[in-house]
């Protein structure tokens, strides 16, 4: 994080000029001329601290913007709190209070208009404003901007005083305490952050205008057809002034350079709407407009509106808006969630941000990295979780890569309201009108989880109706009323995703793919990352300083339990830590591709979008990242980078049908779709080959051909002993007596069941069910391995009369039962048979375990997809990569530098004579003076497999700075090492 900082220091006020204003001095800690300090509120004397001259020196440094607890811990005053239990050790009585921040700054030489500002525009939770003694005002919520006209308290040529008194937000934070960062006080992904994030956490500077002033312009677009968009513009102007003043309002939209002025007549102290729109300006209509479309299905372009108010001749205040042109449309639609932008339907492919970093160090220039690694993983949306990012730079940079904004406000699902409905409500219309000039916003959320109490829900679609236009569509509750609910937020069997149905909690509607804000999985680091904030002492085994980083009972959602059983039965025990992060990083990869990959195989059928939680670590943890804390790419970001391309070829590995996925606005013909099957030799099993000319419509998933893998199972339950909960026609061992004209029946009520012992526990893959006329509607499959403790494999309510074929990822069971719950018909339950079925069967030719490569083309043999899969004739068992032969790679590089930033270009081979493949290969880019890696960077592959004679180019791209004037190393390393 510090590395980052030192990067990006220079580029965050640049970043800041174009926002706010022409002419802002920002009283930020970093710069030079002003120092901030701060200090308890019971520990100093407030009159004293408002005088000039006071003596602060043994007051804390304190970084500005920031929180109170931050600035202890860059003063090296705490421990590192990232590492260890650290922050579980601090003294919260010592922040969990009222802090004084202070400092003196000298006015500008070139202050030279009228009227000096003093601006905030956010303090969390709430602050008392003092210049020079004199109490300004009081902010209050981490929305509400402040400012201040200062012009007669502000001394020239002299310090002037500026004192924030910040209060920290009132307990509980859910939802009492909001608005504010709920998550401050600890959720299961995060820390309970001492003094819950108080502090002045946003921008202050200072300003200079005329007497008038600009406010809130906003600038909205329609467009009748794509061919062209009718710009409308509003804004308020304020006159400062004691006595009458007339102005003129100018606006210049870059590109295009359309320029648009009304003079307007101002009264004395007051503030006048002022409108513009094509019936009088004409020029506001634009032909063949550059639009705004998410990543993935055109360019984001963006537009720059330069406002101006002129008073007798002088640019009083001017300012840059920055927006773009689109048009969002919604509807639900056989009761699912659809969005739909510039009249294209948009397939989501989204992730959840918990908080841009648990101590909110996460400033300027960072938040373009974040957002672009999110680009580089072909996402398109991204979801501001309880509204918890609140920085400008972070829209900004949406709007810079496609990534439409799903926004939370700040309510969650807790049963309660804030303690001041009128603050939460003034700080929604300040959210709204400061962020609704980015074209990334594409839908407002009321609550997490749940629908806002009375009378909150109102007042947000009120609010929105009134300051946003209705432009966005406002969803009350985040997992329900078209969305298929929440999670779950564990890894499974990449089938799971693929089969009926991967349901969430408490969705409308209740069952299917549709569209899921949150599901998620665990995701380990690498061992590089883990080692910086895990004791070595508590690196292996799996012990409580792993739950305090998110891998235990404090993450229990995230199944820590299933992610360890996964890792040992698909790639055997690990042999220490290194080895079990090694391993995690293919279930990262499997599953997280597998997730979005079982969504775009029912894209429109019901699927809509997806958002996995989350998509980046706001805390050094072991559970739902794609890149982590120290912005490593772990195989999570390659298995979402993957399955996310906009033209993404895949499997279903449940049918083994092949597909191809068009997520975006263009139709493409003439595709080449081709698979080939590899032994863990390398070389092809030829017989599986297959090939086939297809069309790609746009906003389609279709299918090519089906992968000739063997789909017979086992019967293991025939002549096994059965038994029913009751019996009115037969035996219940009828049912697996192999014959098709014996049956079982059950008494007329629903809840019966029937169960098969199976005698040994086996690998149970499926059940057929043969129903009667009396069947079940809806029923669940459960498993045992005692006949007393069961868990569901598999549940419908859509059952029908007839035969039934169920799959589901294997599971080792000795009893298997079909318990009902609802009948189809007004007799009780009736089977003919129930078969239970084991996995399917090895497919001749095929090693134990074997590769699957799709490739994609072009009608000029470009490739646009390539898919790599690995495949188990035990599904669920890949120790067989454990015997790979070692895999001698050969890597050339070189460096090449331009403008501040640097590109690793390698090429990495497996050559002709190798013995296998050479499967996983990790490719790590390190300083050569200390070993440490080359983070953050944009890298084009990683985690591939080569088949002997073949080569793979990499580029890794970073700022210069990271090599501090020396030189680099690449680390590649194959799974078979």
């Amino acid at each position: 994080m510090k590395s980052i900082k030192k990067l990006i220091t220079g580029l965050v006020l640049a970043g800041c000029f174009q926002l706010l204003q022409a002419n802002p001095v920002y009283l930020h800690s970093d710069n030079p001329q002003l120092k901030w300090k701060l200090k308890p509120q019971v520990e100093v004397d407030q009159a004293a601290l408002l005088k000039n001259g006071y003596d602060a020196a043994d007051w804390v440094d304190a970084v500005v913007p920031g929180t109170a607890f931050n600035s202890y811990v860059v003063a090296g005053l705490e421990k590192d709190p990232n590492f260890g239990n650290n922050i579980h050790q601090v003294d919260r009585s010592k922040y969990d209070r009222s802090f004084w921040y202070r400092t003196e700054f000298i006015l500008p030489a070139d202050f030279n208009k009228e009227l000096i500002w003093l601006n905030f525009n956010g303090v969390n939770r709430k602050a008392d404003i003092y210049l020079n003694g004199q109490m300004l005002g009081t902010l209050d919520g981490f929305m509400h901007r402040g400012r201040f006209n200062v012009t007669g308290l502000v001394r020239k040529n002299v310090s002037n005083v500026l004192a924030v008194l910040v209060h920290m937000p009132q307990t509980p934070l859910a939802n009492q305490g909001s608005p504010t960062y709920l998550s401050s006080g600890g959720w299961d992904w995060m820390p309970y952050v001492p003094g819950l994030n108080s502090g002045i956490t946003d921008k202050v500077y200072l300003s200079n205008t005329g007497v008038a002033t600009l406010i809130d312009p906003w600038i909205r677009a329609e467009l009748p057809s794509n061919a062209r968009a009718d710009v409308s513009v509003q804004l308020e102007v304020k006159n400062n002034a004691s006595k009458s003043e007339k102005a003129l309002v100018k606006g210049t939209i870059m590109p295009g350079n359309i320029t648009f002025t009304k003079e307007v007549n101002l009264d004395p102290k007051t503030s006048t709407l002022v409108k513009f729109d094509k019936r009088f300006f004409p020029q506001l209509s634009i032909n063949s407009p550059k639009l705004w479309w998410p990543n993935g299905y055109g360019e984001p372009n963006l537009y720059t509106c330069k406002f101006e108010v002129t008073v007798n001749g002088q640019v009083s205040e001017e300012r840059d808006v920055t927006f773009g042109i689109k048009k969002y449309t919604y509807d639900k639609n056989g009761n699912t969630f659809h969005i739909y932008i510039n009249g294209i339907p948009i397939f989501v492919k989204g992730t959840n941000w918990g908080m841009s970093e648990y101590m909110l160090r996460c400033r300027g220039a960072e938040y373009d990295t974040k957002i672009r690694l999110h680009k580089e993983m072909n996402l398109n949306m991204i979801r501001n979780w309880l509204g918890s990012t609140t920085d400008d730079e972070f829209y900004e940079a949406c709007d810079k890569y496609g990534l439409m904004v799903w926004d939370d406000f700040w309510i969650n699902s807790n049963p309660n309201l804030p303690y001041d409905l009128n603050v939460f409500n003034n700080n929604m219309i300040e959210k709204i009108k400061r962020v609704r000039n980015h074209p990334s916003i594409a839908v407002w959320c009321g609550d997490n989880e749940s629908n806002p109490q009375p009378p909150l829900e109102g007042w947000m679609a009120e609010n929105i109706k009134t300051f946003d236009g209705g432009d966005r569509y406002f969803q009350a509750n985040s997992h329900a009323d078209g969305l298929t609910g929440s999670g779950p937020w564990g890894a499974f069997e990449p089938r799971h995703y693929f089969t009926k149905y991967p349901d969430g909690l408490e969705g409308d509607p209740a069952r299917g793919w549709g569209f899921r804000t949150e599901i998620g999985t665990a995701v380990v680091p690498n061992f590089e990352s883990f080692k910086k904030f895990m004791p070595k002492e508590n690196w292996w085994p799996c012990d409580e300083m792993w739950n305090l980083h998110y891998f235990g009972q404090s993450a229990f959602n995230a199944a820590p339990d299933r992610y360890d059983a996964s890792i040992t039965k698909g790639f055997g025990a690990p042999a220490g830590i290194e080895d079990y992060c090694r391993k995690a990083q293919l279930i990262n990869i499997e599953s997280n591709k597998a997730m979005y990959e079982g969504w775009l195989d029912r894209m429109w059928e019901d699927a809509s979008g997806i958002m996995t939680w989350m998509g980046q670590s706001a805390y050094p943890s072991m559970v739902w990242q794609t890149y982590d804390y120290y912005y490593d790419l772990t195989g999570a970001y390659w298995g979402t980078k993957s399955a996310c391309e906009p033209v993404h070829i895949l499997w279903n590995p449940v049918t083994d049908v092949v597909k191809i996925a068009n997520t975006t606005a263009e139709d493409l013909k003439d595709l080449h779709a081709e698979v080939t099957i590899y032994n863990t030799d390398g070389k092809p099993v030829t017989s599986y080959n297959q090939s086939v000319t297809v069309n790609s419509p746009s906003s389609t998933t279709v299918e090519c051909f089906t992968i000739g893998f063997n789909k017979e199972r086992k019967n293991l339950s025939l002549n096994k002993p059965a038994y029913a909960s009751s019996t009115t026609h037969g035996e219940a061992d009828l049912v697996t007596d192999g014959k098709s004209d014996t049956r079982w029946a059950a008494v007329v009520a629903d809840n019966e069941w029937i169960y098969v012992d199976l005698g040994s526990v086996q690998p149970v893959g499926g059940v057929r069910l043969d129903w009667e006329a009396s069947f079940g509607k809806a029923y669940k499959i459960q498993v045992s391995d005692d006949a007393k403790n069961w868990r569901e494999v598999y549940k419908t309510n859509e059952g029908v009369a007839g035969v039934e074929l169920i799959t589901f990822p294997e599971v080792d069971a000795r009893y298997v039962r079909m318990f009902g719950i609802e009948r189809g018909w007004w007799f009780g339950y009736s089977l003919w048979s129930f078969d239970v079925l084991g996995g399917t069967q090895a497919s001749e030719g095929l090693s134990d375990v074997h590769f699957i490569r799709l490739k994609l083309k072009d009608k000029s043999g470009r490739v646009i997809s390539e898919n790599n899969y690995w495949r188990g004739n035990d599904r669920l068992d890949f120790t067989a990569l454990n015997k790979l032969s070692k895999a001698e790679l050969k890597t050339s590089s070189k460096l090449v530098k331009s403008e501040g930033k640097a590109e690793i270009q390698a090429v990495v081979t497996n050559p002709k004579s190798a013995k296998s493949v050479a499967f996983a290969v990790h490719v790590q880019a390190v300083r050569t003076s200390d070993g440490e890696r080359l983070l953050p960077a944009i890298m084009s592959d990683n985690y591939f497999t080569l088949m002997p004679g073949e080569s793979k180019s990499v580029t890794i791209n970073f700022d210069e700075a990271l090599l501090n004037g020396g030189s680099y190393k690449l680390l590649v390393t194959p799974y078979n090492k």
